[in-house]
């Protein structure tokens, strides 16, 4: 971005603020509440047809949302996912190709970003941070930075959940921050603690207009179910055992976060939106497994639809439909430009990927705005993805369950999802043209993300 958009948009900015609060106090909006979990599998809620699992409150939520089918993450890792779905951009543009390093103190999401909480607040909304962030480590890249009034949470990629260290790399870290500075509370429950300040903001806010991004630190490891649970799930087999717990206990917070919207008499001026960040883990910390994704192949870290395709709900009794179905291909940085249509805020940076869904929320029968959705991890060796249609085709493609990929099979895997959504056979060497077609998309499309003005 050059200088002179930069200033203009700060410029745009800040003439919106002045506007915002200029407005008559009789001028409405709807609040905003993001719930993003993180490491949940595709299939992980009983909404999602999860006969093993308790997630009586996630369904609660479904049965007066929208539910999607065919809902993807901007990227299969935490960082990415998470710039995707903030700035409305892919992750590869938003300059947060893979996950941001938790040892530097520079590394992040660049500040030219514009985030979903500046486009808020430039709107006249107060914004909250609450949980996880992992978008940077500095004080220009942490959530004050970003369009955040307040921020509580962590920095980096998890935490354990009551001594609230990062115990990823010694020596072991504490990571728990107010407001940009560290804050101790050893022993308390950090689900609790962020039910506890998301339910201050809101009571605090609750005649101003607000946006609360509450990204929670499950069912993402460690797992640390409430005991009641663990008991409760003990007939499970490891580590699905684990996971239920754990998932149980963070829908339980997802309850207590609701109910409290309803107790402050908010609930039919706020739109609800549920996701998780990408797809369950196989990862050691994860004991090697705990999440599922169903028929889907693949998990957390790959392109196949295991580790991209998500639950995904949105909410606002009254104003959309409740218990309905989508089956339409939506993403996760869909959510900027829809909620900016849902609440007539203006985008204050209109260049994103970002397609509005309001078309689809009113209508099952609604074209599905993406024609094709693009997927890069890392730098141009790394795992990338395209999908037009039923096709998609995958390259440098990686298997995360642990399954052996053929050399021909990772460099090109193409599929038709609407006749094998389990990924299992590759189509490429009897598709050719098809292969070359998406292939030279893919190429022309990295191309422009990563050197847009074309230097």
């Amino acid at each position: 971005m050059s200088d002179f958009r930069r200033i203009w948009i700060l410029l745009l900015l800040f003439t919106m603020c002045e506007v915002a609060q200029a407005a008559e106090p009789s001028i409405a909006k709807p609040n905003v509440i993001v719930i993003l979990t993180d490491d949940q599998g595709a299939v992980d809620a009983g909404c999602y047809g999860a006969a093993d699992l308790e997630t009586p409150h996630i369904d609660q939520l479904a049965a007066r949302a929208i539910k999607f089918t065919q809902f993807y993450a901007a990227a299969p890792v935490c960082s990415p996912s998470r710039a995707g779905l903030i700035t409305g951009r892919y992750p590869i543009r938003a300059g947060v190709p893979g996950n941001v390093s938790s040892t530097s103190g520079v590394a992040g999401m660049p500040t030219r970003e514009v985030t979903m909480a500046e486009t808020f607040k430039a709107a006249g909304y107060a914004t909250a941070h609450i949980g996880k962030w992992h978008l940077g480590y500095s004080t220009e890249t942490m959530p004050l930075a970003q369009g955040f009034e307040l921020s509580f949470g962590h920095m980096g990629g998890c935490i354990d959940n009551f001594s609230h260290f990062f115990y990823w790399d010694g020596p072991n870290r504490h990571d728990l921050n107010k407001n940009g500075q560290e804050i101790h509370r050893p022993g308390r429950y950090f689900p609790d603690l962020m039910v506890e300040e998301a339910s201050q903001f809101m009571e605090v806010q609750r005649d101003r207009p607000f946006f609360v991004y509450f990204a929670m630190n499950g069912p993402h490891y460690p797992y640390q179910g409430d005991p009641r649970w663990l008991e409760r799930f003990n007939a499970l087999p490891y580590p699905r055992n684990l996971y239920a717990a754990f998932l149980a206990s963070i829908d339980e917070r997802i309850g207590s976060l609701l109910k409290r919207v309803e107790e402050l008499g908010l609930r039919e001026k706020t739109i609800v939106i549920f996701q998780s960040d990408h797809g369950h883990s196989m990862e050691e910390r994860a004991h090697l497994g705990g999440g599922s994704a169903g028929p889907y192949r693949g998990a957390k870290f790959s392109l196949f639809e295991g580790g991209i395709r998500v639950p995904a709900l949105i909410s606002w009794p009254g104003q959309l439909p409740q218990g309905e179905v989508r089956s339409q291909i939506a993403h996760a940085c869909d959510w900027l430009p829809t909620l900016a249509a849902l609440t007539g805020v203006p985008l204050v940076e209109p260049d994103i990927d970002g397609k509005n869904l309001l078309p689809v929320l009113r209508s099952a029968t609604a074209e599905t705005p993406h024609q094709i959705v693009h997927w890069q991890l890392g730098n141009k060796s790394g795992q990338w993805a395209i999908r037009e249609g039923d096709w998609k085709l995958i390259g440098n493609a990686q298997d995360s369950t642990g399954i052996k990929l053929t050399v021909d099979d990772q460099k090109l895997f193409l599929v038709n999802l609407a006749e094998d959504v389990t990924e299992r056979v590759n189509r490429a060497n009897g598709n050719k043209e098809i292969v070359q077609k998406l292939f030279e998309a893919h190429e022309s499309w990295f191309a422009s993300a990563t050197n847009p003005a074309g230097k």
